[in-house]
């Protein structure tokens, strides 16, 4: 009998695009495998998916091939710095709700049998509020939004926990605030971002991090390597790393069946759900 084993699955987005979503994305990722923890990291940024670029790797196959039958999740993962594993962006799963019965049931299998392989699964969303962004957050057990200092990253973040909250029944968000000065700095972001939440809406907000602007990030960028890695004592990597020690931290909430089962249903009947309305 297989041993269910609860793995934590984390939606990483924001409202807008270029504050930083996918760097904290992959950083975080590498910082928890160096802590032991087996991560995958599902590049699910249908439109402009980047992690292969920020970790320079050239992938043969993703999960397109997967809905089809042709490769199962193992043979289509990448393995990144610290043993990361990534699974490379497919606009396959936009038309989740277009497979049959019997190719549903082989897509939750191909993500159960990973079950044993992982403690954590992060999903590197789209920016914005599109059908599939949505989904994705929703899918998953916890949501970190990214937010930096710009007036349109704040008024984008508010829009997108309110639609979370108002129309599918979301109420626990991480923030992170990216390319600050200072931790006040990013404090005081967060303060403005509840300021409007509480006044307003139905929701936890959590300050679970605040990531330093710094060049090192920028120079490990260009060699396409995690600054984590690149630049171990950097500034933005301490604050990567205590992030990942927060999010080791989380408990794990368990499911009959397996989470990842879960997760990949819940995909397929949201996408669903947008077909019918």
């Amino acid at each position: 009998m297989k041993t269910i084993k609860p793995v934590r699955v984390i939606a990483v987005t924001s409202g807008k695009g270029g504050v930083g979503k996918t760097n904290l994305s992959v950083n975080m990722g590498v910082a928890l495998s160096q802590m032991g923890r087996r991560v995958a990291l599902l590049d699910a940024d249908m439109g402009l998916a980047n992690v292969d670029i920020l970790l320079g790797m050239s992938p043969q196959f993703n999960l397109s091939h997967v809905l089809k039958g042709e490769k199962n999740l193992h043979e289509i993962m990448l393995t990144g710095p610290a043993g990361l594993m990534v699974i490379p962006a497919s606009s396959g799963i936009q038309h989740m709700s277009e497979l049959s019965t019997i190719e549903q049931a082989g897509v939750i299998r191909a993500f159960s049998e990973i079950d044993k392989d992982l403690d954590v699964l992060i999903v590197d969303t789209a920016a914005g509020i599109s059908a599939t962004v949505v989904n994705f957050a929703r899918a998953c057990q916890e949501i970190i939004v990214v937010v930096c200092d710009e007036p349109t990253s704040l008024t984008d973040a508010y829009a997108y926990i309110k639609l979370l909250n108002r129309d599918y029944g979301l109420n626990n968000f991480h923030i992170v605030t990216n390319m600050v000065q200072s931790l006040q700095q990013g404090q005081n972001l967060f303060g403005k971002l509840t300021k409007v939440t509480d006044r307003y809406l139905d929701v936890n907000l959590q300050f679970t991090g605040a990531i330093p602007a710094d060049d090192y990030l920028r120079k490990s960028v260009q060699k396409q390597c995690p600054v984590v890695e690149a630049f171990p004592q950097s500034k933005s990597a301490l604050a990567f790393k205590n992030l990942a020690r927060k999010v080791d931290l989380w408990p794990v909430k368990t499911r009959a069946g397996g989470y990842l089962e879960f997760f990949v249903e819940r995909m397929i009947r949201y996408s669903s759900e947008e077909d019918v309305a």
